[in-house]
């Protein structure tokens, strides 16, 4: 009689070590197949990713573990996936399809939007009225109010993280970027400042905010989804946090006086410096301007969509620009800061104090006088609340680090300006914009008149820097 066949034991295979996802390594390219490039964050590269057993075509971010270095980075990146796939499946939400982890980076395939950014979409469509400002509104508000109800803060809320899900006329928009939200902890208050200079709300910038943020980040984008322009704007980024905390906001320039009282009011209500007085997310979805059809199909002035124009090409080519830089920067050097940081925190506050600073400095044997760190505190302090979080410091140092030691502003520069004439023409930006898949003739036309202050139809070094270092130009007013 044969002995019975004992089937072999088959090993699970164990979680690599130190893996962020905590499950065993699995190669992503077994389920789809990598495409071409669709775009590039700070931390990894999306691309366009087919299903290999369907043919059905998705987005896969690919981000390099290596620019992952401390522990609150992989934290982030695991948070992140929890919150996408908390999230997936709810109305004008991204669809989390999964998430894969080999040796170098981890991967997270989503839906693919094919139907391109919002703005984009409103500018090329070139009429626009009251009713289509809400219906858009009424989605971005719609994403606030699931997060909030399932218990997620989003905390980065603008129109460039939200995308079309096709190229129809009536595409759904979806929010595509949770990389900075959080599982909202009942009580807590938040202190670390995040989100976009325009649309950051007053009490983030003192450093003690709840879900409301989101609201006020969402009134921004109506305001500007009515009249081109953000409700508060300056040179700086330091311009713009002081203009939110006076929070005085202009309905008398064009086209408000033409713009229905509900609408302002909604407005109103959703930009209301005091958190506790702010309308909530589901009372927006309950107001007569976007539940009664209040909102007029009477198109709205047409230099509304020029300023909003204007507005994305200050920033495409100033992103452009970034993008250049970034690919210039080497892990070793933004890892050196993160290490000087945690090195000049002491008390592992997350945030450093002009003392802090100090001894820091002439640890590192600088020579700078007292005077000069009161000046570099200053420079870097963007809120001005006396101490430096993160974020700030990688900003200011990557700065001086960047634009002195490196010259990656200049390089950045010769990278446009492909002839080294000294300009950067027409020609040269048509070419760098068809490249980065980023606009049209229209847009080369906005940034030279938005950047070229003596008006010679080209742009130099000193105009390009400046257009860097500053913030939005003041927006033209309407006549």
């Amino acid at each position: 009689m044969n002995a019975p066949v004992v089937p072999p034991v088959v090993a699970q295979p164990k979680p690599a070590p130190d893996t962020i996802l905590g499950k065993a390594y699995e190669d992503v390219r077994t389920v789809y197949s990598l495409g071409k490039e669709l775009g590039r964050g700070q931390f990894g590269v999306t691309y366009l990713c087919t299903e290999i057993a369907t043919g059905k075509q998705y987005a896969c971010k690919s981000i390099s573990k290596r620019k992952l270095v401390s522990k609150a980075d992989k934290e982030d990146i695991r948070r992140e996936i929890q919150i996408m796939q908390h999230l997936s499946g709810q109305q004008n939400i991204v669809e989390f399809r999964g998430a894969y982890e080999d040796k170098s980076n981890v991967h997270v395939v989503m839906e693919l939007c094919a139907g391109g950014e919002l703005f984009d979409r409103i500018i090329a469509k070139g009429h626009y009225s009251e009713r289509a400002a809400a219906t858009i509104c009424r989605a971005v508000v719609n994403v606030v109010n699931i997060c909030h109800f399932m218990g997620v803060m989003h905390r980065d809320l603008k129109p460039e993280n939200f995308l079309l899900a096709t190229k129809e006329e009536n595409a759904m928009l979806k929010a595509t970027d949770f990389g900075l939200s959080v599982f909202i902890e009942e009580g807590k208050m938040y202190r670390d400042i995040v989100g976009s200079a325009y649309y950051v709300a007053p009490e983030v910038l003192r450093r003690n905010y709840g879900k409301e943020i989101d609201v006020w980040s969402a009134g921004v984008i109506l305001y500007i989804l009515l009249s081109g322009v953000p409700p508060f704007w300056a040179e700086t980024e330091k311009g713009i946090f002081d203009a939110i905390l006076q929070g005085e906001i202009d309905f008398e320039s064009q086209p408000w006086p033409s713009i229905s009282e509900s609408a302002k009011d909604l407005v109103r209500k959703m930009l209301t410096q005091d958190p506790k007085k702010r309308i909530t997310s589901a009372q927006v979805l309950q107001h007569p301007w976007l539940r009664e059809g209040e909102a007029s199909d009477k198109p709205i002035d047409s230099a509304v969509l020029s300023r909003m124009k204007q507005f994305r090409a200050m920033n495409k080519l100033k992103k452009m620009a970034l993008k250049v830089i970034a690919s210039n920067l080497n892990e070793e050097e933004i890892k050196g800061l993160k290490q000087m940081f945690t090195n000049m925190d002491t008390d592992n506050s997350g945030t450093i104090t002009y003392e802090e600073l100090k001894a820091g400095l002439a640890k590192l044997g600088s020579k700078l006088s007292e005077a000069e760190v009161k000046q570099l505190m200053e420079a870097a302090d963007v809120d001005g609340n006396g101490s430096i979080d993160y974020v700030e410091f990688i900003t200011a140092t990557m700065h001086r680090h960047k634009l002195e030691r490196d010259g990656h502003l200049f390089k950045a520069f010769q990278y446009f300006d492909k002839d080294n004439s000294g300009f950067i023409t027409r020609d040269e930006l048509e070419a760098a914009l068809i490249e980065h898949e980023m606009g049209d003739t229209s847009t080369i036309k906005d940034i030279i008149s938005e950047v070229d202050t003596d008006n010679d139809g080209r742009i130099n070094y000193e105009e390009f820097c400046a257009m860097m270092r500053g913030g939005i130009q003041q927006p033209m007013r309407l006549k």
